[in-house]
Order: C-alpha cells, then sequence, then structure tokens
C-alpha cells in the first residue's frame, strides 16, 4: 500500500478529525481517550513517550502503550520527544502498530516573538521540505507556560496555515465549542486541539457543560475496565472538580490523602452529595460566585491568568486567586511554601526579591563565590582534574594530594632487592623432576 500523504493522509487515515484531544503527560491515558471520544473527540494523542527509553525498556513500552489501547480508541496517534533521528525511527517502529501516526515533539528551545511571524513561517516550511504530514501549531513562546500561558496567537496559525501545503491543527485559547469553531473559521486549520479545556471539560466538543459528577463517575467505571496509576486518576478528579473544591476546601484534603480508587471515588460522591445540597439551597435568581460563567457544580473552563493580558475573551481572565498572588497574599501559597513561611516568618517568594547569581563561564549554571575558575562544582571538578589543579573554594585539592603523594614516596626507604639464587642453592628454586605413579 502506497504511503499516504498531505490532506489525503488526514482525510483518510485520520477520518478528517477536526476534534483531537492533545498529548498530556499523565492525563491523556487510555481511559481518558475513551471518556474524551465517547463525548465529540475524534482524534487522540497518548502522553509523550521518551523514544530512548521506549527503546530500551520493554515494561515502559507494555505500561505506556502496547497494554495501553484498545479497538475503540482509534485513530491515535503516538507523540515521541527525541534529540537522535536514529533512535526516533528505531521507536517508530516499535509503536507502529499500535496506533495510526507518529507525532514528534518539536519543543524547538528558540524564542519566536509576536514580531516574527515570518521565523514560524520559515520553520513550518522547513518542516515540510522534511517530510511531515501534519503540524500542529500551538501558538505560543517557551516562556509562556503553567499559570503564565496566557493567551496564544492565532494570527501565527494563520500565517502557517497559508505557507504550508500541508493539515495544520490548531492549539491554544480552547474552552468550548464556540471557540472550537471560531479557530478553525479565523485561521482556516483542520483541525483544533484541546488540553486544558479538556481536562475541565471532556464535553467540551460536543458543546455541553454538564454536571461534573456525570462526567466524573462515567470516568471512574471506565478506570474499573482499563486501570492507570492512581495518580492519573486523582489529577483528573482534581481538575473535573476544580471549582467545586475551592467551594468545599476540607474535600480537597481528603482527595489528596486517599490511597485507593474506592476511596477517590467516595469523595467524588460525598461531593456530588455536596453539589446536591447547594443546589437544593439556591435562591430563584441567584447568579454564579466568583465570577464564573456557571455554577460551580458545572463542567466550565478555568482561565489561567496571562503575563499581561487579562481579558477573558481572549482567554487569560485573572482570578481572584491570581491576583491575590500578584499582590502576596500568603493565604493563597501552596501548602509547602507555607510551612516554610512558619519556619522562618521572613521568608519570601517574591521572584523579585531573590539574590541574584553570577554564571559559570561554562555552563550558565549558579558559579562558586570563590571559585578560581570562575565555574559551577560541576564544571571546576572537571578542569581541576584535568589540570591536576587546587580550587579552594569548592574543596578540591588535586594538586595538594598529589605533591603529598610524591613527598610520602620520595621518604620511603628503598628495599634491598634479593639477589637470584640458582636452582637447586640454598634459597633457589626446587629442581623440576618427573614421577609416575604406579
Amino acid at each position: 500500500m502506497p504511503k499516504l500523504q498531505g490532506f489525503e493522509f488526514w482525510s483518510c487515515t485520520l477520518g478528517g478529525a477536526r476534534h483531537v484531544v492533545a498529548p498530556m503527560v499523565d492525563q491523556s491515558e487510555l481511559a481518558w481517550r475513551l471518556l474524551s471520544r465517547r463525548h465529540g473527540a475524534q482524534l487522540c494523542y497518548t502522553p509523550m513517550l521518551h523514544a530512548q527509553v521506549f527503546i530500551r525498556d520493554a515494561n515502559y513500552r507494555k505500561e505506556n502503550l502496547y497494554c495501553d489501547v484498545c479497538p475503540e480508541d482509534r485513530p491515535l496517534i503516538v507523540q515521541f520527544c527525541a534529540n537522535d533521528p536514529e533512535v526516533f525511527v528505531q521507536a517508530a517502529l516499535l509503536a507502529q502498530d499500535y496506533c495510526d501516526a507518529i507525532d514528534l515533539n518539536l519543543g524547538c528551545p528558540q524564542m519566536i516573538a509576536k514580531r516574527e511571524i515570518d521565523k514560524t513561517v520559515r520553520y513550518a516550511q522547513m518542516l515540510e521540505k522534511a517530510g511531515c504530514q501534519l503540524l500542529t501549531v500551538h501558538g505560543r513562546t517557551k516562556e509562556q507556560k503553567g499559570p503564565l500561558s496566557g493567551t496564544a496567537s492565532w494570527e501565527h496559525i494563520k500565517a502557517v496555515r497559508k505557507a504550508v501545503a500541508i493539515p495544520v491543527f490548531a492549539n491554544g485559547n480552547i474552552q468550548c465549542l464556540r471557540d472550537v469553531e471560531r479557530c478553525i473559521q479565523d485561521t482556516g486549520v483542520q483541525g483544533v486541539m484541546s488540553a486544558e479545556g479538556n481536562l475541565h471539560n471532556p464535553a467540551l466538543f460536543e458543546g455541553r457543560s454538564p454536571a461534573v459528577w456525570e462526567l466524573a463517575e462515567e470516568y471512574l467505571d471506565i478506570v474499573q475496565q482499563h486501570p492507570c496509576p492512581l495518580s492519573y486518576v486523582r489529577a483528573h478528579l482534581f481538575k473535573l472538580w476544580h471549582h467545586t473544591l475551592q467551594v468545599h476546601q476540607q474535600l480537597r484534603e481528603e482527595l489528596a490523602k486517599v490511597k485507593t480508587l474506592e476511596g477517590i471515588a467516595a469523595v467524588s460522591q460525598e461531593l456530588k452529595l455536596r453539589c446536591q445540597e447547594d443546589i437544593s439551597r439556591q435562591k430563584e435568581g441567584e447568579k454564579p460566585s466568583g465570577g464564573l460563567p456557571f455554577f460551580h457544580w458545572i463542567c466550565q473552563p478555568y482561565f489561567r491568568p496571562g503575563p499581561r493580558d487579562g481579558s477573558r475573551e481572549s482567554g487569560g481572565a485573572r482570578s481572584k486567586r491570581a491576583l491575590e498572588e500578584e499582590e502576596g497574599s500568603t493565604d493563597v501559597l501552596s501548602k509547602n511554601k507555607q510551612k516554610k513561611k512558619l519556619r522562618n516568618p521572613h521568608k519570601t517568594f517574591d521572584p523579585s526579591l531573590k539574590p541574584k547569581y553570577a554564571k559559570c563561564d561554562q555552563c550558565g549554571n549558579p558559579k562558586g563565590n570563590r571559585c578560581v575558575f570562575n565555574l559551577c562544582r560541576g564544571c571546576c571538578k572537571k578542569r581541576a582534574f584535568k589540570e591536576t589543579a587546587d580550587c579552594p573554594g569548592h574543596g578540591l585539592l588535586f594538586k595538594t594530594k598529589l605533591e603529598k603523594s610524591l613527598a610520602w614516596k620520595g621518604a620511603q626507604p628503598r628495599l634491598q632487592e634479593p639477589q637470584q639464587a640458582r636452582p637447586g642453592e640454598p634459597g633457589g628454586f626446587p629442581e623440576v623432576m618427573g614421577s609416575a605413579l604406579a
């Protein structure tokens, strides 16, 4: 069978998929993919797998792919991270019978600023020439991650789509079905990928916002049939119940502590009962609190605060929690930071107040303040060993130890060498003689 190219590959092999669930580390396992497919997802990715580990570790292959697929989980794309072409090819060959395509995570280290769309386009065209058959553009720089994810640049995505002759998926600012449709219309892409939006509402691609417990119970049922690590399940429940756990915070502690799937299901059931009590007390005409579009028991997006943009319309609304964090409120510190604050009341977590460290001349890590080579300890140790030198600042004394060793050897009395005796003489070797036993 000849290899399908470009749009033919997307339309035939991937079924013309438009609604895509992104690869998410420890979050896009089989159970979650099946839940998402039941609610409108047309294509899913595996979590990102390490190509080198995938080749050498049979258990890694088994746990992350071979035993984590089923006939209903298609079409499926396996994503690898790799920096060696040969390793990537070997990993792809080991995975090819369990998926419909192989994806390479191209976390490009180069920052592509908003004023440099031409660089983004040239990079995409280079990938197309190299044989790429489908390209996903995330529309964010490398600094836009975690709490500073902010808004993705659809302008970049649109420019890439116009510049290449292969299908393009867009990722970023997707919180509801309306965002999906608007993104396709504005950028001209073939499909739209969701990660954060999908985690908070797996029914996003259906255009529904059901009660949280509906999807939580369905997911837990799937996990019974397709088990996965408990940490994955707990993380999903934290996302689904995110807004409710802000209201019933005592149950957050319980969800974090339970050690069994049954225990997690029990906490989820208790959250459902609390929500139903809240519904029964709800007054006519009452509106959701905290600026939420729906009441906390409804699946809905969580808007991360952006680095500058505070507009909810663009997907970067600042929550009350985020504003308190900016003002330095200790009430919203993580538990770990709160413990550190108790041990040291003067401790600050403001990054602008952290001391600035001089960098190592070779690797960029913080250098030792008293290093004679202006290096970090790792680089200093290598150089001091190579040059047989000392660095008192790092406590490395290769030169001193060598000199002491030579001085000690020079002070030892020389032993007189014994004279070699001939065989048969006193002190000599016995003569070799033959004998036989009867």
